[in-house]
């Protein structure tokens, strides 16, 4: 091996590991700062989470003390109601779709349903003619 390589190849290698444990430090401090970050928002969400359940905690017993223990029903929570994703021709049929089944429905309901002509008779006789 030639010297100018030979001193080319130390040099590097010198680097190298000099630049070693510079990235090794360096990385290690992002870690911690990473550690550090996450706890405070762990805290973070945990006091607001004490907080919550202190405010809803208040706002209930004072609503218990009013009501009895009795009067209270198991509701179940209120149903998300989920958006549709429709075009503007959609939209447009399932409206006039809505706007013709409500007023059948209306229509039904003014008309009052049809009697049988012989309606004197209960179930198990026979309509007697005339």
């Amino acid at each position: 091996m030639k010297l100018k390589t030979l001193k080319k190849k130390i040099r590097r290698l010198e680097t190298r590991l000099l630049e070693g444990p510079k990235k090794l430090a360096k990385l290690k401090g992002k870690l911690a700062a990473l550690v550090k970050a996450n706890a405070a928002k762990a805290k973070k969400k945990s006091t607001a989470r004490a907080a919550a359940a202190r405010k809803k905690k208040g706002s209930s017993t004072a609503k218990s003390q009013a009501k009895p223990a009795a009067a209270k029903r198991a509701v179940a929570p209120k149903k998300v109601k989920r958006k549709l994703n429709l075009s503007p021709e959609r939209r447009e049929q399932l409206a006039a779709a809505m706007k013709a089944r409500w007023a059948a429905k209306r229509a039904a309901e003014a008309t009052p349903p049809e009697t049988s002509a012989t309606g004197d008779f209960t179930l198990g006789q026979t309509p007697q003619s005339p």
